[in-house]
């Protein structure tokens, strides 16, 4: 089935109306075959249970150098030169048994014991930058608290120098965006050129950090190449920021424009933690997963998909699925939201999933300590979602804090 009139703006319409639009394609079936503007056939799963079948099934792969050998079967240019094809290397763009290894290394950094160590230092963070607001009324939350935060802290963990982090945050946000492909390729030469030169600083000079911990583990061959560290360290960066950044402004964007679940998160702050998860449901920070691939003609519902097709997985329609949360575009902070895809399933579900609930958990309490008054500073259907199918989060968020 083709995508109808209706959804021929289908790119830019999913990322400023995500939830209108992955509802009018679930009412088409939870998996369709669209047209994306650029004229990629690419089929879209929007069911919550045929998203989960998808994100787990073996026959679906992701391997990169797989998926640009199919968009030069059908004609598409990729933006191909070493250092983007270096950078993507990396866990999340690999399948079994590359995959496996790759993730064996990470875990351990990511446990929830372990990341729970991180709690003060993330707190004293939040305190600074909310200090740091001064006497302001007006603020705009992403760039005076939801970006800096989640920045500061993966940048400590790995051990990212803070004069760096601008630059580092620039060319993040080029690289998950509709950039152009010379965009792209810039964006990624400089990043590829700066981990080189911190890769090797950390080899001369290890520190108390992630990425020293990888490069020994590398050395000591722990099974990591030299590549692999490199698209490795621009992963957990990236990945380690982006989420984390929407999750916090998405969170508080939702409870603004909610009064009665601000009201009760005020009035029993211990609903925090199950807020997290009912905050990820309703309005995740990624919306459509990583490309992927099948590899063999598989079933997903009721729909046969061809091998070697483009499959995407919306997380955030998966999310606002009727057939598996009731009442689903409604936010209730008391509702039992575990099951979520916010952060996808199976053996590709974030490794970051624990540090990104912490920081969420951490900002939000700090801040509706601080500004319970906290509103927003525009009208919400004014504020425009940045310009990207991978993260789901606002350009941004003008807030009053008093």
């Amino acid at each position: 089935m083709r995508v109808s009139e209706d959804l021929k703006n289908l790119a830019e319409d999913l990322v400023q109306e995500p939830h209108r639009i992955s509802s009018l394609l679930r009412e088409g079936g939870p998996v369709r075959k669209v047209r994306m503007p650029r004229g990629l056939d690419v089929w879209i799963v929007t069911g919550y249970a045929e998203a989960r079948a998808v994100l787990s099934d073996p026959r679906v792969g992701k391997d990169t150098t797989q998926i640009r050998r199919l968009f030069e079967r059908d004609g598409f240019e990729t933006a191909g030169d070493n250092a983007v094809r270096a950078l993507s290397g990396h866990m999340l763009n690999t399948d079994p048994p590359d995959h496996t290894r790759l993730r064996k290394l990470v875990n351990q950094a990511f446990t929830s014991r372990t990341v729970s160590r991180l709690r003060p230092r993330i707190e004293q963070i939040t305190a600074e930058l909310l200090d740091a607001t001064g006497d302001a009324e007006r603020v705009d939350l992403l760039t005076a608290f939801a970006v800096p935060l989640p920045i500061r802290v993966i940048c400590e963990l790995l051990g990212v120098h803070a004069g760096d982090r601008p630059a580092f945050a620039k060319w993040s946000n080029t690289m998950v965006a509709w950039s152009t492909p010379e965009e792209l390729r810039a964006a990624a030469a400089k990043m590829h050129a700066y981990l080189v030169d911190l890769i090797e600083e950390k080899r001369a000079e290890p520190a108390e950090d992630l990425l020293s911990g990888l490069i020994h583990a590398s050395d000591e061959g722990d099974s990591l190449s030299g590549d692999e560290l490199l698209s490795m360290a621009f992963l957990l960066l990236v990945a380690g920021f982006e989420t984390t950044v929407n999750l916090i402004a998405n969170s508080v964007f939702a409870l603004l424009r909610e009064p009665g679940q601000m009201a009760a998160l005020l009035a029993d702050p211990a609903l925090l933690p199950g807020a997290i998860e009912e905050f990820l449901r309703y309005d995740g920070p990624i919306h459509l997963a990583t490309l992927r691939f099948t590899t063999v003609p598989i079933e997903v519902g009721d729909v046969e998909i061809p091998a070697e097709e483009f499959v995407l997985v919306s997380l955030i329609g998966a999310n606002r699925d009727a057939e598996r949360f009731g009442d689903p575009d409604r936010l209730d902070v008391t509702r039992p939201a575990s099951g979520h895809l916010a952060f996808g399933h199976g053996i590709h579900y974030c490794v970051g999933a624990p540090l990104a609930r912490l920081e969420a958990e951490i900002a939000l309490r700090g801040l509706l300590d601080r500004f319970p008054r906290l509103s927003l500073g525009a009208e919400p259907e004014t504020l425009r979602w940045r310009e990207s199918t991978l993260v789901h989060g606002l350009e941004t968020l003008p807030v009053r804090l008093r």
